[in-house]
């Protein structure tokens, strides 16, 4: 796909970092697969991933995790 940012350059495949922050919680999801932009860097996740990556911070949010880095495990 085109980025959509920068409308220079087509996605590659990659991994990314998310970081999600809410009401004073802080989760970090290190090797998140995405498609990522050669040129600008934006990244891309699909909806399912996107999904996964909520439902992690509020199971972590749940549990009183105020911070936490996590590496991403696909199921």
């Amino acid at each position: 796909m085109k980025c959509v940012v920068c409308k220079q350059a087509v996605t590659r495949p990659g991994k990314a970092t998310v970081t999600l922050e809410r009401d004073g919680i802080t989760l970090v999801t290190r090797g998140v697969p995405a498609r990522v932009c050669p040129n600008c860097g934006e990244e891309y996740m699909d909806e399912g991933i996107t999904g996964r990556l909520l439902q992690a911070a509020e199971e972590a949010a749940r549990a009183g995790v105020q911070v936490a880095i996590r590496e991403y495990v696909a199921v």
